[in-house]
């Protein structure tokens, strides 16, 4: 029984279960973020901002109600997604969401503005501002089609 026991601690020992560097492992970023509530929260406010925006807003003119809804509930999987959370986005590629709508480095800089001001009002942390901002950064070059 004590050479099980001591096996066992061996084998634990040396693969880390329960070691404190397993322990203490980082959160992915959608955990940081608050998880799905939080990023559905986010999305919400910076969908209303996007629409609602003088710039942008020409984008959104045309969708019904249900429209903006589908979009805002593709936007949240993407997000948690994107961050590392359980979603599945089931959307179309970015590419073809946005081209022939002619969206500038103009455009894609107000949404980034806009973006940053949603995560202000819900006080996320610099650190995980600039993780996500770095996660949609790539975007850019099959989004904006007017240079």
């Amino acid at each position: 029984m004590r050479k099980t026991a001591l096996s066992l601690m061996l084998v634990f020992g040396l693969f880390g279960v329960g070691s404190a560097e397993m322990m203490h492992k980082e959160k992915t970023l959608y955990q940081r973020l608050g998880g799905y509530d939080a990023i559905s929260a986010v999305v919400q406010d910076l969908a209303g901002r996007l629409v609602a925006d003088k710039q942008l807003g020409i984008y959104f003119k045309g969708l019904s109600n249900d429209g903006k809804r589908r979009l805002i509930a593709h936007l949240t999987d993407f997000v948690c997604s994107a961050t590392g959370g359980p979603c599945i986005y089931t959307g179309r590629d970015m590419k073809t969401v946005h081209e022939g709508l002619g969206i500038s480095d103009s455009d894609w800089n107000r949404f980034v503005e806009l973006t940053k001001e949603t995560l202000n009002k819900f006080k996320v942390p610099a650190k995980e501002q600039q993780e996500f901002l770095q996660a949609v950064a790539p975007l850019k070059g099959v989004i904006v089609e007017k240079k």
